[in-house]
């Protein structure tokens, strides 16, 4: 069964004294708010709380993390690209191979050293993508795009050369290489009669492989989107400042501690990019549905980053303004399949809502529930009513004794 893993957009050890008491909260009740202490949380811990900040050597999963702001969203290549389909972090070669090169691809990545990848995929309406089949209708564009980091300038240099040479030796009696007026250092191919068409083209440390597919095997049209999606992305690649190749490992794991205050069970965690990582903003925006409305309440509610563990998140505010647009986002976001539902009265603020018949219980968690706190707005989500009231006031409660 697949489960949406975190609550995004993108696309979400117990003291001492509650072991003995059973439902006990560490805590200090402040005016004006309730005390902490009295609220019903389960098995949860929701004293202050601080993770281990070392990466272990994995320091550049932390920098594939932070180059979401290094690739430009979908709609910004174009206003029709609405749909952020997909995005993701991928530090080894077998992963950024997969979905988006030719396994020719994988000796290349492998002889150059790639460091790590960010990668989206981008369309002018959602599907399922890597499925082997569509159940709704096909987008007229789609723009893949994997911006992958390399030691160097003269490293990425040679290995966008060649990737692109191993991949047209795929079929070189069928591909033709072709030239973009205003970019010439883009390497373009074709195969006359397919309607898409890719490139790698080297920025500085990165090589960045865009992939464009139509409905047509057009080949001025598919070299006017190749321009396009480079018009908009080359210039936010050269303004994201990376980390050092030898500093990548000083990068911190939750530098703010935004994943310490995400409710969890269990604090035994590990650095992994879909289940225990903070995300910038651009994340979201990556992976929204509507990335035009995504990105107007980014800067509405002033979202600063979002920390997600398993199928709970923490988003942290600009200032507590913006927590009720959030929360009213994030509720209209949830579609029709959601209804609402009552939420534990003693946390305030609370809203909870259920899925519906017209909801699909492979692909979502049955009860998801939201709660803000001052500047920070959390979701937790699962298909147990009991356990999820229990994490809403357990989340609300961890997030007062945090600050």
């Amino acid at each position: 069964m697949v489960r949406r893993s975190r609550i995004t957009l993108l696309a979400a050890g117990v003291a001492l004294a509650s072991l003995l008491t059973g439902c006990g909260v560490t805590g200090t009740p402040v005016a004006g708010e309730p005390d902490v202490r009295t609220l019903e949380v389960g098995p949860y811990p929701v004293d202050r709380h601080r993770y281990d900040q070392d990466s272990h050597g994995r320091g550049a999963l932390l920098e594939g993390i932070r180059m979401a702001d290094a690739v430009v969203p979908s709609v910004r290549i174009d206003s029709s690209l609405t749909a952020g389909v997909y995005s993701d972090v991928v530090s080894d070669v077998d992963s950024a191979v997969y979905g988006f090169l030719a396994e020719v691809a994988k000796p290349v990545l492998e002889r150059y050293d790639m460091v790590v990848a960010y990668r989206t995929i981008g369309a002018d309406r959602p599907f399922q993508p890597f499925a082997q089949e569509q159940t709704g209708p096909t987008p007229d564009t789609v723009v893949l795009q994997s911006l992958m980091r390399f030691r160097s300038a003269a490293v990425a240099q040679q290995a966008a050369r060649d990737l692109e040479d191993t991949d047209f030796q795929v079929a070189p009696d069928q591909n033709r290489r072709v030239r973009h007026p205003d970019y010439p250092d883009a390497l373009i191919h074709w195969r006359p009669g397919v309607p898409n068409m890719g490139t790698f083209v080297a920025i500085g440390e990165y090589v960045l492989f865009v992939f464009v597919q139509r409905q047509n095997a057009d080949e001025q049209n598919l070299l006017g989107w190749v321009g396009a999606t480079l018009r908009a992305e080359i210039p936010t690649a050269k303004a994201f400042a990376p980390t050092a190749i030898d500093k990548l490992d000083t990068l911190r794991v939750d530098p703010d501690d935004l994943l310490a205050r995400v409710v969890v069970e269990d604090r035994d965690r590990e650095l992994d990019p879909e289940t225990f990582s903070v995300h910038p903003p651009s994340a979201i925006v990556h992976g929204a549905s509507n990335q035009a409305v995504a990105g107007r309440m980014l800067e509405e509610t002033g979202i600063e980053a979002a920390g997600g563990i398993d199928n709970s998140v923490v988003y942290r505010l600009r200032d507590a303004s913006g927590a009720p647009a959030l929360i009213a986002y994030l509720r209209a976001n949830s579609g029709d399949a959601f209804d609402p539902v009552d939420a534990p009265h003693d946390v305030p603020g609370a809203t909870c809502q259920h899925l519906n018949h017209r909801g699909d219980s492979e692909t979502h968690y049955r009860y998801v529930c939201f709660v803000s706190y001052k500047r920070y707005v959390a979701g937790v989500a699962g298909d147990s009513e009991a356990d999820v009231r229990q994490r809403v006031a357990a989340q609300y409660a961890l997030l007062a004794n945090s600050l």
